[in-house]
């Protein structure tokens, strides 16, 4: 029976238009999988590059702006056009078989704003009009949001603003209050669209104060850019709170006509004592309808959050095999590495979810939440405490005893130990376990991928009183949360040598049978090579907040902060090829057919948050036509650490022919003496 199901399933998938990856996570529903299978697991290894496109930036920019931002772009593929954009909000088509650019359009947006999570766009939506007739302007629409918070309509085939979209081709959507400095409110991932409506959230900057901007969610007319709705996630009954917003992508179940949300914790991120209770619908999956904004139904994932356990992962929409039925269903992935699976017309859990007792005594004025809700089928994606077994430097006795001491300072009681003056361990960090890269999903096997990462924060609650004047150390992030009690620190706990005190690996790929509820296999992600000194590269994984993409061939494609994209045997996750990157893809790549052939594309432009190389490049792979090839030469200096060998291999053939040359000299010299 389940041959039976794979089988139909396949013939499914292969006969819809789904050969394109015409949105962000693949799908409306972000499975992030492609029936494509001209590349399979035994001829993965011979993929070339195909081509190269740069963006400009890294030229026009002045280093000390492309500091400040993410590459984090997944493009996608309409109108016969791969469609990005930039940290810059610039939308760009590109030829998808040359990398050519095609059209380009400039928002023109303010390098003088800071905005609160440095410049980034995820991606852009699209949308077609049925009403207009062929051929007529933006018939076929791109919508962006922009970093100082505009709604842009362009014409997919042109990139020309849709004149008859809100005031010439955009909206300027208004924070509803005075923001503390430009770029504290901003939209980051890519908006949504279904039944004629376009639905974005926005990024607010954390930690900065209670009375933060509102989190509302804004739907409008996708033809006339008129608003529909309003949906703010917080219930502000009797509490003060801005925020609790979407600033992660959403999900659009287009024939119930639903819109999912994760939603985000309320402000400020550590301490709640103004806002008691559950802080009702923040941390959660909010069902609404999208013609409309009514609320469906709700689940809250963590009540009361003091951690920063946000919701950062699309809601991915399945159809899955629950063991009894075929049942359609929303999976949450989240930061502490738990999986919900939800039910898509009730918000119910498909497996028990227990409130289990956590950790109490918080700061003072804090109103904890007694219990948490813990998924009992499927496991946990990744270990969600770090104890003085678990410590080490980069290596084995050197520099571990700083992470000691830090353990031993700190307060650490497992997951959801609350914050405190004394400096509390969040392990899972607050960007651990699956972010915004989120959740791949096969429908033909069952299967669920996601990239974790491993590492612990070290947050301190800092009195009112001693908040004036802080200097925070290097390394540590500080926000005043104004209006609290305490202000907040927040620093990776990292060894003497800079590397984080738990042990490898940093950075992994996880597969996971739903039915079964099991962990398929875990494979370390990413090395030392782009970021260590001397491009050493130790295979330790490295932190991931990108995503994967999964094909029908047989693989599970992702990008690291190392500059390599890998692809891994879906099935068993052995490592099957690398290919080389300018810098580092912190994005989530895809695939599409153009012309007969299968592309791989990412995103290659560093992430200045996490302290790599910047850059400005897509790449896109393929397999050889007649003639092409890598030679094998090439292809150990492109595996990690090969590099550093041929460059130690060259320095070392140097000093040889240097050497040779001075005792020739030498020898002569000696002669012309006598």
């Amino acid at each position: 029976m389940r041959s039976l199901f794979r089988l139909v399933a396949a013939v499914v998938l292969c006969t819809r238009p789904a050969l394109a990856w015409e949105y962000w996570g693949g799908d409306r529903g972000g499975q992030r999988f492609s029936p494509l299978t001209q590349i399979t697991p035994d001829n993965v290894g011979t993929l070339v590059r195909g081509w190269e496109f740069r963006t400009g930036d890294l030229d026009a920019r002045p280093p000390e702006v492309m500091k400040r931002t993410k590459f984090e772009v997944t493009p996608l593929l309409v109108e016969d056009s791969l469609i990005l954009c930039t940290p810059f909000n610039e939308v760009i088509a590109l030829d998808p078989g040359t990398g050519a650019q095609k059209w380009r359009f400039d928002p023109k947006i303010s390098m003088a704003q800071r905005p609160a999570n440095r410049f980034v766009c995820r991606g852009v939506a699209h949308w077609t009009d049925d009403r207009a007739a062929d051929g007529a302007a933006c018939k076929s629409r791109i919508f962006t949001g922009t970093n100082d918070t505009r709604l842009i309509a362009l014409d997919a085939r042109t990139g020309k603003p849709c004149a008859d979209f809100g005031n010439a081709g955009e909206i300027k959507i208004d924070a509803g209050m005075k923001l503390a400095w430009p770029g504290e409110f901003q939209i980051t991932s890519a908006p949504v669209t279904g039944r004629g409506v376009v639905v974005v959230g926005s990024a607010i900057g954390d930690n900065r104060r209670v009375d933060a901007p509102l989190g509302a969610v804004r739907a409008f007319d996708a033809r006339t850019g008129q608003p529909r709705w309003t949906f703010d996630p917080l219930v502000h009954d009797g509490i003060e709170a801005g925020h609790s917003n979407v600033w992660a992508p959403m999900s659009v179940d287009e024939e119930r006509g639903l819109v999912f949300l994760p939603t985000t914790s309320p402000s400020p991120d550590f301490w709640g004592g103004k806002r008691p209770g559950n802080d009702k619908h923040a941390n959660s999956v909010v069902a609404l309808r999208i013609e409309t904004g009514e609320l469906v139904w709700a689940f809250q994932t963590v009540h009361h959050d003091v951690w920063d356990y946000d919701l950062p992962a699309q809601p991915t929409l399945a159809r899955i095999d629950t063991g009894s039925d075929m049942r359609d269903v929303v999976i949450q992935p989240t930061k502490q590495g738990f999986v919900f699976v939800l039910d898509r017309d009730t918000g119910k859990p498909v497996w028990p979810v227990e409130e289990r007792a956590v950790p109490q005594n918080g700061a003072d004025g804090e109103q904890l939440s007694p219990t948490q809700p813990f998924p009992t089928h499927v496991p946990p994606l990744l270990t969600q405490r770090i104890t003085a077994d678990d410590v080490a430097g980069l290596l084995p006795g050197i520099g571990s005893s700083a992470c000691e001491k830090l353990l031993a300072q700190s307060r650490n009681e497992g997951l959801y130990t609350p914050p405190s003056t004394q400096g509390t361990i969040v392990y899972p960090m607050t960007g651990g376990g699956v972010n915004w890269g989120s959740a791949a999903f096969d429908p033909v096997n069952q299967v669920l991928y996601a990239n974790v990462s491993h590492a612990a924060h070290i947050i301190t609650l800092i009195p009112r009183d001693q908040a004036k004047g802080f200097d925070p150390p290097p390394g540590h992030d500080f926000g005043q949360q104004e209006g609290a009690p305490f202000a907040m620190s927040r620093a990776l706990a990292k060894s003497a040598v800079g590397s984080p005190c738990n042990k490898p690996p940093w950075g992994e790929t996880v597969a996971v049978d739903l039915k079964a509820g099991k962990i398929l296999w875990h494979s370390t992600v990413g090395t030392s090579e782009d970021l260590a000194p001397l491009g050493i590269a130790l295979d330790t994984g490295t932190p991931l907040v990108n995503g994967v993409a999964i094909t029908a061939g047989g693989l599970v494609f992702t990008g690291a902060m190392d500059a390599y994209l890998r692809a891994f045997d879906a099935r068993s996750g052995r490592l099957l090829w690398l290919g080389r990157l300018p810098v580092p893809g912190v994005a989530n790549p895809m695939t599409y057919l153009w012309k007969g052939e299968q592309y791989v594309v990412i995103g290659a432009g560093g992430h200045s948050e996490a302290g790599t190389s910047v850059g400005d490049s897509v790449v896109a792979f393929r397999l050889p036509r007649q003639g092409e090839g890598v030679s094998l030469l090439a292809r150990l200096i492109d595996r990690p650490g090969g590099r550093f060998a041929a460059k130690a291999v060259a320095t070392g053939a140097v000093l040889i022919v240097l050497v040779g040359l001075f005792r020739r000299w030498r020898r002569r010299r000696r002669v012309k003496v006598v």
